[in-house]
C-alpha cells in the first residue's frame, strides 16, 4: 500500500471520530484520535478475521458432510477413509467465498494502515493525515460551502456523513495541499466511497469533484 493511500484512509477514519467543532481540536487531539483510530482499525480487523475463520470452519464442515453423505462413500465399509468426490460450486458457496475474500481484504488493508502509522520510517502517513485535518480546520467553512454549492437539492446537513468527509478530504487536497495529481485524488476518493459508503456515493462524489475541478480550472 502506498503511504498517501494509507494516509487518506486514516484521515477518513480521523474525520469520523470528530465529536465537536473541528476548530476546537489541537494537534495533540488529532494525534490522540489517530491513535484511537488505529486501535479501532486493528480491533475491527481482528473481529473480521474471526468471522472469516468461523465461516471457513463452517464451510469445511459442510464439505466434510457432503463427502461423507455422497453415494460413493455411503456404500464403503465403516472405518475406511472417504474417497474425495466432485464438489458442485453452488451459488451459496460462491457467495460465502466472496464474503470471506472481502473480509480478508479489508482486514489486510486495516493492518497495513496500522503498520504504516506506527512505523517511525512511515511517519509521513500520520503527518499527512494530520495535514489534511489541519487544512480542513482552517478552511472548513469554505470547503463545506463548496460542497453545498455543487450538491444541488441537497442540504449539506443531511448528506451522508461518510460522503461529506470523503469530499472534504478530496477538496482539501485539490485546493489547498495541491501536491498530488488531480486524477489520483479523485480516484482515491471514489475508492473510499466504494469501500465505506452507499452504492450511489461514488457517482455522487465524482460529480461534485468534477464541478470543483472545472470551476477552479484544475488540470
Amino acid at each position: 500500500m502506498q503511504a498517501r493511500r494509507a494516509a487518506r484512509e486514516l484521515a477518513f477514519i480521523l474525520f469520523s471520530q470528530f465529536d465537536k467543532k473541528i476548530t476546537n481540536y489541537t494537534k495533540e487531539d488529532l494525534n490522540n484520535i489517530i491513535l484511537k483510530s488505529v486501535r479501532i482499525l486493528t480491533s475491527n480487523a481482528s473481529d473480521e478475521l474471526r468471522i472469516a475463520l468461523g465461516a471457513l470452519i463452517d464451510m469445511r464442515n459442510k464439505i466434510d458432510d457432503y463427502e461423507a453423505e455422497h453415494e460413493t462413500n455411503l456404500n464403503r465399509p465403516i472405518g475406511v477413509a472417504n474417497i474425495p468426490v466432485p464438489l458442485p460450486m453452488t451459488s451459496d458457496m460462491t457467495g460465502r467465498i466472496n464474503q470471506m475474500i472481502d473480509i480478508a481484504e479489508k482486514a489486510m488493508l486495516a493492518l497495513e494502515i496500522a503498520e504504516f502509522t506506527t512505523l517511525d520510517s512511515q511517519s509521513e502517513v500520520k503527518d499527512f493525515a494530520i495535514q489534511i485535518a489541519e487544512y480542513f480546520q482552517k478552511n472548513h467553512k469554505e470547503v463545506d460551502e463548496i460542497i453545498q454549492k455543487h450538491a444541488k437539492n441537497w442540504d449539506i446537513g443531511r448528506l451522508v456523513k461518510m460522503d461529506k468527509d470523503i469530499l472534504r478530504i478530496a477538496i482539501v487536497e485539490l485546493l489547498y495541499i495541491k501536491d498530488t495529481p488531480m486524477k489520483v485524488v479523485v480516484d482515491e476518493a471514489l475508492e473510499l466511497a466504494k469501500k465505506y459508503s452507499t452504492d450511489d456515493s461514488a457517482a455522487f462524489i465524482n460529480g461534485i469533484l468534477a464541478k470543483v475541478i472545472v470551476e477552479n480550472g484544475l488540470k
